[in-house]
């Protein structure tokens, strides 16, 4: 563009320095809403071709695939790699046998002289039947009768046998599901190819249905908010039955715990934080603060004061006093009171450790639910990358910008490793320098006034160094469901979509504590538990953390 190479600093007149900003100005506002306006002329087109029993234009895939539009900011957050350093990997092999291999000497010249062994390390894997049949005749199960009691007797299967598959095909089943996001048709493929015999329903069932494996997802899920101060939460889209629904991930440094509900408002949101308890409301201190920020008529207000306080209130009896002491109440103004209520029976019931901090994206359903809401700067940054000027000097504007910012973002990081009251009353200040910046380019001025609005939520690492800058463990664990839904497209059933949460827990936590998944799902299934539970080991680790803690504290 003929605008590219202007340089407004070099213009001496102030005045003719602003008109030709607000000029510029002018000139992003029309490009972004000619590309608006653009976009929605075409859609009415093909609607007006549609209704007329046309087509609309087609879509034509170029020849060349087009670039994906990338918004990470991981580039920027990270820190410079340092060089790549190739890991000793044979100390980690498990020998299962050795076998020596000799040479034929007559191939050999004779003057060959014997200079030892060549150790040689091999690794393969067999994959093979292990059926096992219990006829009547030895071996088998034995069977008794007693003609006085007219009763049979027989011998029980081994420890987690259970109809016709053993628990080292449910295990690799659920690893092959699960972990790795294989399908259920081609997991029956490969079963097949082995020689294993199983029809769909009974693969279904097996993936389903394992008891044992849900009291772990209950224990996991307790044993996780009880290890932290603080929790990660971020959700994703998930399709039950053909129905949209949401997976709320809730993530904490040993542990990934992850749970499907119908919405994704603030009360699914309390729902995910209470372990899928009942529902309950109560109005109380906590209540009265949220709803200290709501815009209510003082007539409402009072009507509220004299409801039940400090009790806890079922979902129907308290929707029910809604309807009989506030008939005319707005739908936002209904929805407000009912969250209020939810965070106040949240924060004082007893039955699962209360969450103290979220670290969440500035989404609105997490406001205000826990005593503190620390926001991710790595979303923040995504924001500035989806700005797209039109113009050279307010696409410089925004780089020089967006370079500062994550060299800010950089000093907070080191903050963390060496917190001192002195440094972080310096980057308070510098975070009010940074984002009460002026540039001149109004989108860009704009989306930094929106930061600074948040410097509270974006600055809680200041008081707590040991909270995370990003939300990032979250969203890692949203794209773990993502990638399953893009295998199996959807749960069918609620109990299929209970045991997605379920066997995903488990082996996201698994392999965050560093546990072998298949060996810890064989040795559940077997009913062998030479393994420590998951949720055993996440408060063993919290209170060796803690304990670390303290001495260095001390």
């Amino acid at each position: 563009m003929v605008l590219d190479d202007l340089d407004v600093s070099r213009i001496t007149d102030p005045e003719a320095r602003r008109v030709l900003g607000v000029l510029l100005q002018l000139v992003e506002s029309q490009a972004a809403q000619i590309a608006l306006l653009k976009a929605e002329n075409q859609r009415l087109r093909d609607e007006n071709n549609r209704l007329k029993g046309e087509q609309g234009k087609p879509t034509i895939l170029p020849n060349k695939r087009r670039e994906a539009v990338d918004h990470s900011s991981e580039q920027e957050r990270r820190a410079p790699p340092q060089a790549w350093q190739k890991a000793a990997k044979l100390p980690h092999i498990r020998i299962d046998r050795t076998e020596d291999r000799r040479l034929d000497r007559g191939s050999l010249p004779e003057d060959a002289q014997f200079k030892g062994y060549a150790e040689v390390v091999v690794q393969d894997l067999a994959l093979r039947t292990d059926t096992v049949t219990t006829r009547k005749r030895v071996p088998g199960c034995e069977r008794w009768y007693s003609p006085g009691l007219q009763e049979s007797y027989q011998a029980p299967l081994p420890d987690g046998y259970h109809g016709q598959f053993g628990p080292g095909v449910a295990a690799l089943a659920l690893y092959l599901c699960y972990q790795a996001n294989m399908s259920q048709a081609k997991l029956l493929e490969l079963f097949g190819s082995v020689g294993l015999s199983m029809s769909a329903g009974h693969l279904a069932t097996l993936l389903t249905e394992q008891p044992e494996l849900a009291a772990e997802y209950d224990a996991i899920g307790r044993a996780a908010l009880a290890s932290s101060s603080y929790q990660h939460l971020d959700e994703t889209p998930t399709r039950v039955a053909g129905v949209e629904e949401h997976c709320h991930v809730l993530d904490s440094p040993l542990a990934t715990v992850y749970r499907t509900t119908p919405g994704k408002d603030r009360q699914a949101a309390i729902d995910v934080l209470r372990l899928g308890g009942l529902r309950c409301f109560q109005f109380n201190l906590h209540a009265w603060a949220y709803l200290a920020e709501v815009p209510l008529s003082a007539a409402t207000r009072a009507s509220l004061v004299a409801w039940p306080q400090g009790v806890d209130l079922d979902e129907a009896t308290f929707i029910g006093l809604l309807a009989a002491h506030l008939p005319k109440l707005g739908e936002q103004q209904r929805r407000q009171i009912l969250d209020a209520a939810a965070i106040g029976a949240y924060r004082a019931q007893q039955e699962v450790p209360v969450v103290e901090t979220l670290v969440v994206d500035d989404a609105p359903q997490w406001k205000g639910i826990t005593a503190d809401r620390a926001l991710c700067w790595v979303h923040e940054g995504r924001h500035y990358k989806k700005l797209d000027p039109c113009l050279a000097p307010h696409r410089q504007l925004l780089d020089d910008f967006r370079r500062d910012f994550w060299d800010y973002y950089r000093e907070l990081a080191a903050y963390r490793e060496h917190a001192s009251a002195s440094e972080a009353a310096r980057l308070s200040l510098a975070f009010d320098s940074l984002f009460r910046r002026v540039t001149g380019y109004a989108a860009l001025d704009e989306r930094i006034a929106k930061t600074r609005a948040k410097k509270a939520a974006l600055l809680r690492v200041l008081d707590h160094p040991e909270l995370p800058l990003h939300n990032n463990p979250a969203e890692l664990g949203a794209r773990r469901r993502v990638r399953k839904r893009d295998a199996s497209f959807g749960a069918r059933s609620p109990a299929g979509i209970r045991a997605w949460d379920c066997c995903q827990t488990i082996t996201a936590t698994a392999q965050k504590l560093g546990v072998n998944v298949l060996h810890y799902l064989q040795d559940r299934l077997s009913g062998a538990h030479q393994l420590p539970a998951l949720a055993d080991l996440i408060a063993q680790r919290a209170t060796e953390s803690r304990s670390l803690i303290d001495s260095a504290a001390a």
